[in-house]
């Protein structure tokens, strides 16, 4: 009797669960930790995406494990910023099959997109003296290269940049055309306006796939909105103080972050993160450095740490870590404001030293 008794509640269950499972939430794959942050919590009381690039890793080094191109092969979502930023993603989504939605959250509407920054690591063209005009902040340049690292700007320099030609922001994996990626700084969620555009394409494509869940997707973009203009009027507040201080940065993904807040990046130690520098290069940032009085350089926790020492050695420039892609942090819903507040908590500690 007991097992019978076991056995007919086990089947009620079932039977009452069935609903919901034929119901359930899509699975959703996420490139990076910011952007799987913001998908988090759009689906937050719905369903949990997927992490492609886990811990520390970083895109611009990533390769794809086997268990992350089985979670592409059942995904019925995939978000990424785009081929600029997540290279080692661009042929594995030309194979999904059909049905597989693929986001290019580069073409999110409303979107302000940053050109490449051309020069050299602390050259500028007019503007050599890193004079403030107008409020906004001249410094020095890092040299263009590949297709998803930009370099010095000044504070002054158009925001729009071309952008790649896409129609529809939301396409299956075998609408890819082969576009020029190559004008638009990718480091795109560093500045809070863009994350709530591509919050909204997030919102509006979950809902096209799941409309059964479109009031919750709403309701959670309405609140994390409001969470995003909080931590921007606080990071807004904590950098006031330092704005007038250089600093130096591991590599130039940092462009939206101070074109938002204003503060003074005057350089970059690498031009490009798959490339670690010569000693020439080190040399001569170690002077710059000096010359230009940088009050700080930021290593990140992804890459060599040693390098930030050879060139501050001898030098008044205290050191710190930035972590623009979240390596350091837990990845979910909350990632990306804490990784907003410590960008800027990173900067106020050293630059107040």
């Amino acid at each position: 009797m007991n097992r019978y008794r076991l056995g007919l509640a086990a089947s009620t269950a079932f039977l009452f669960l069935s609903p919901a499972l034929a119901s359930a939430a899509p699975d959703v794959v996420v490139s990076i930790k910011p952007v799987h942050s913001l998908v988090a919590s759009i689906m937050k009381g719905v369903g949990e995406p997927a992490l492609i690039v886990e811990g520390a890793a970083s895109p611009h080094t990533y390769s794809l494990k086997p268990s992350n191109a089985r979670a592409l092969e059942n995904a019925d979502l995939v978000y990424w910023v785009g081929p600029g930023l997540e290279a080692f993603l661009e042929k594995p989504l030309e194979a999904l099959p059909k049905d597989a939605k693929v986001i290019e959250l580069e073409d999110s509407p409303g979107l302000t997109k940053l050109p490449f920054r051309e020069g050299g690591a602390f050259e500028t063209h007019d503007h050599a003296d890193h004079a403030e005009e107008g409020g906004e902040h001249a410094h020095g340049e890092a040299e263009e290269h590949g297709h998803h690292e930009g370099n010095g700007h000044d504070h002054g320099a158009k925001e729009a940049a071309a952008s790649n030609g896409h129609d529809d922001h939301a396409h299956d994996a075998h609408a890819h055309d082969d576009h020029e990626h190559g004008g638009t700084d990718m480091h795109l969620w560093l500045d809070p306006n863009n994350a709530k555009a591509m919050a909204a394409e997030i919102a509006k494509s979950l809902s096209e796939v799941d409309p059964a869940n479109k009031a919750a997707y709403e309701a959670n973009l309405t609140a994390l909105n409001g969470e995003i203009d909080m931590m921007d009027a606080e990071i807004t507040a904590q950098l006031k103080p330092v704005l007038e201080k250089p600093f130096v940065v591991f590599h130039d993904a940092y462009q939206y972050f101070e074109k938002r807040y204003g503060v003074r990046v005057a350089g970059s130690v690498t031009v490009s993160p798959e490339t670690m520098p010569g000693a020439d290069r080190l040399s001569t940032i170690h002077a710059k450095i000096e010359e230009l009085g940088a009050a700080c350089v930021f290593a990140e926790p992804q890459f060599e740490p040693k390098l930030i020492n050879v060139v501050t050695e001898g030098t008044q420039a205290k050191s710190g870590v930035l972590d623009p892609e979240g390596g350091a942090l837990e990845a979910g819903p909350g990632l990306y404001g804490q990784l907003m507040r410590n960008l800027a908590t990173s900067m106020s500690t050293c630059l107040s030293q």
